[in-house]
């Protein structure tokens, strides 16, 4: 699962648990404007065929979808959706470029290595592959860090119970919630439930 980091989220918490990305992601979309719509298309999956093969040999893996983001492969490309471009008789699709952050790789040199490989895709006639979008980062089953972070919320909201006296109870509601994330740092995410902590006097 992935979601816009850049926007500010009200159920966002304080309390969460920062940590590495596994990937730096850019947005990327081929287009096309060969006035004849069979060949049209065809240029345009024939150049997302020649991105697959690319990927493999440049250090980077290609994938799809909106919220639930899946590989794409030479079996599954077909599924993408053409759309129509802004200017007359051109169509677009677009897919995601991941490219690993482990072994203490950067932002820079993900940005890097992705930036490589668009160049690398040979065009197909009048189709063209081009970034859009700023990059961004993402995580692999964000919900295997789920008791850390109800580790992290419970060391927190012990302390604040014992600062209210004990006259106050703390509870807290939302932890059956997804794992969401948000950008923390330049290669950092910041994991969290959008839990409540509620304040409850004792009876």
């Amino acid at each position: 699962m992935r979601r816009d980091s850049d926007d500010y989220t009200p159920t966002m918490p304080a309390v969460g648990l920062r940590r590495h990305a596994d990937f730096a992601v850019q947005e990327v979309t081929i287009s096309g404007d060969t006035r004849d719509k069979a060949q049209r298309q065809a240029e345009i999956y024939d150049m997302v065929k020649e991105a697959i093969a690319t990927a493999s040999r440049s250090g980077v893996q290609l994938a799809y979808g909106e919220r639930t983001v899946e590989p794409l492969t030479l079996t599954n490309y077909r599924s993408l959706s053409l759309e129509a471009d802004r200017r007359p008789d051109s169509e677009r699709i677009t897919f995601l470029i991941k490219a690993p952050l482990a072994d203490g790789a950067d932002a820079r040199a993900a940005q890097s290595r992705i930036t490589s490989f668009i160049k690398a895709v040979k065009p197909v006639g009048r189709a063209q592959m081009d970034a859009t979008g700023d990059l961004t980062l993402s995580i692999v089953a964000p919900d295997q860090y789920r008791g850390a972070i109800a580790d992290i919320v419970a060391a927190d909201a012990k302390p604040m119970a014992a600062k209210l006296g004990d006259t106050y109870a703390v509870q807290i509601e939302g932890l059956n919630l997804p794992v969401e994330w948000q950008r923390g740092g330049v290669t950092d995410v910041f994991l969290y439930i959008p839990y409540k902590l509620v304040i409850l006097p004792q009876p």
